[in-house]
């Protein structure tokens, strides 16, 4: 493991951590706000589908809003405004009730299990809302009550969870991957998801501005008194032909990057250290931060993964992101 001093460690995991908006994200977190503001109005609560792709930055996005919202007590009660829950991975709708009441710090839920069940637990729960004073409920990988379950089972879950809703008076965000839109089609959430959002990939087919200002919006967050250049095509094009647009892959890549330089004792990051971090990743392999910008090759998203529920196994029924074939920067760009 890399030696580094207390302070640079603290600095290198604000960046680790570091959150940077571009404009879909920005959207999302207004509409968390609206959904909360809303609901102070009255009247039916509004809901929301959110849905992206493997390393789009979904949990991400929840974890830094969650990180804004304050939770406090008053006297023995935590008072907790947001509620983010996940669907469990052994998923029936008992075990999902107790997922939330122990997100929501209901301790002793594990307990209440063998006094009662669904509706009980349902009671319990939306009791436990109303004392935390909870404005907005974050649900995250809901693409998971889509997998290898019954219609049967996926109504009695999404009916449930439209009562907890109605019946606390709170809006739902439901997120998961790009087949959880599926739940749209459920007759009790096709009317109530009143927002629909989706968390894309870069692409340098809809220009690369947007790109490019992400990049920016990073190196501003690095550890160093000097931020780098990352707009710079020497290394901007590096880094989308090996991300492909997607955040997390260009994320891993640069948190090794800045690793290294700051081992190095380096005042900035530069192209050396992005060759270094590559070749730690990916021993052997061609390596992008080598090559000239016009002898680059790049690729982005085509298609986004899906999910076949007809599918006869667990293997057929996932359908892989695509990509389209790699393609010369002025090819790319002619397609915008």
């Amino acid at each position: 493991m890399f030696e580094l001093e207390p302070n640079d460690r603290e600095r290198l995991k604000s960046f680790i951590d570091c959150f940077v908006e571009h404009p879909v994200l920005t959207t999302v977190l207004q509409d968390f706000d609206r959904l909360r503001a809303y609901r102070k109005l009255g009247g039916e609560p509004q809901c929301m589908l959110l849905i992206g792709d493997t390393g789009s930055g979904k949990t991400h996005l929840i974890n830094h809003y969650k990180s804004r919202v304050d939770v406090r007590r008053e006297g023995d009660v935590l008072i907790k405004p947001l509620l983010v829950s996940r669907i469990p991975s052994k998923l029936n709708l008992e075990q999902m009730m107790i997922q939330m009441l122990s997100d929501l710090g209901q301790f002793g839920s594990e307990y209440r299990r063998g006094r009662s069940r669904d509706i009980g637990l349902t009671e319990s729960l939306i009791k436990a809302l109303r004392r935390c004073k909870t404005e907005l409920i974050i649900i995250n990988e809901f693409q998971e009550i889509l997998e290898f379950k019954s219609a049967r089972d996926r109504q009695v879950i999404a009916n449930r969870l439209k009562m907890i809703s109605e019946e606390s008076q709170i809006p739902i965000v439901l997120v998961g991957m790009p087949w959880a839109a599926q739940i749209a089609e459920e007759p009790q959430w096709s009317s109530r998801l009143i927002c629909r959002r989706v968390i894309p990939y870069f692409k340098l087919s809809n220009g690369p501005e947007e790109f490019v200002r992400f990049l920016k919006g990073l190196a501003v967050r690095m550890p160093f008194d000097t931020p780098p250049r990352l707009e710079d095509k020497n290394i901007a094009l590096p880094l989308f032909s090996y991300s492909r647009g997607e955040v997390r892959r260009l994320k891993a890549l640069l948190n090794e990057a800045v690793t290294i330089a700051m081992v190095e004792g380096a005042d900035s990051l530069d192209l050396a250290h992005l060759v270094k971090a590559y070749q730690v990743m990916f021993p052997g392999q061609n390596n992008p931060f080598k090559e000239k910008p016009e002898s680059l090759l790049f690729s982005e998203v085509s298609r986004y993964s899906d999910y076949n529920p007809l599918a006869v196994s667990e293997e057929e029924a996932f359908v892989p992101t695509q990509f389209i074939d790699s393609l010369s920067l002025n090819e790319i760009l002619k397609k915008s």
